[in-house]
């Protein structure tokens, strides 16, 4: 018997990589905009977006990921729920919302299993899955939304 637990992903660019994000996580998508800067000693951290009433700070995602995206363009924000509070990462483009099983999941032994989570083979496509919690742990969400 196997196992055929399928769940969806948010797939999105990031200079010439696919990563996905569980769909349960991204809150959602918005158009690009250039986040006001903040004080932080947090080396990935953008800048903060006034979304609705609410601050919502803002990370680059190559920059926390540890990959180069040179000169990449940025064209959407991604708001993910983090579970102590919302976030955006800003992206290339995102592709599409995709249905993978449990089968085209594998793990990757040599990642850092704090934001990378697995790794879903689709056809000829290898598309890096995030760890939605993992990323943000120890970035301070909370306290620069309250800021």
């Amino acid at each position: 018997m196997s196992d055929t637990t399928s769940q969806q992903l948010v797939v999105f660019s990031l200079g010439s990589e696919e990563y996905a994000l569980p769909i349960g996580s991204v809150h959602e998508i918005i158009r690009f905009s250039e986040p006001r800067s903040v004080a932080s000693d947090v080396p990935w951290i953008r800048g903060v977006i006034g979304l609705r009433g609410k601050i919502i700070p803002i990370y680059d995602l190559a920059s926390r990921i540890g990959i180069d995206a040179g000169d990449a363009e940025f064209g959407k924000i991604v708001i993910v729920e983090t579970g102590t509070g919302q976030a955006g990462v800003v992206v290339g483009d995102v592709e599409e919302v995709l249905t993978v099983t449990a089968e085209q999941l594998e793990a990757v032994p040599s990642a850092d299993l704090q934001t990378i989570e697995s790794i879903a083979k689709i056809g000829d496509r290898l598309v890096i899955l995030l760890n939605p919690e993992g990323l943000f742990a120890g970035t301070g969400v909370d306290e620069l939304a309250a800021a």
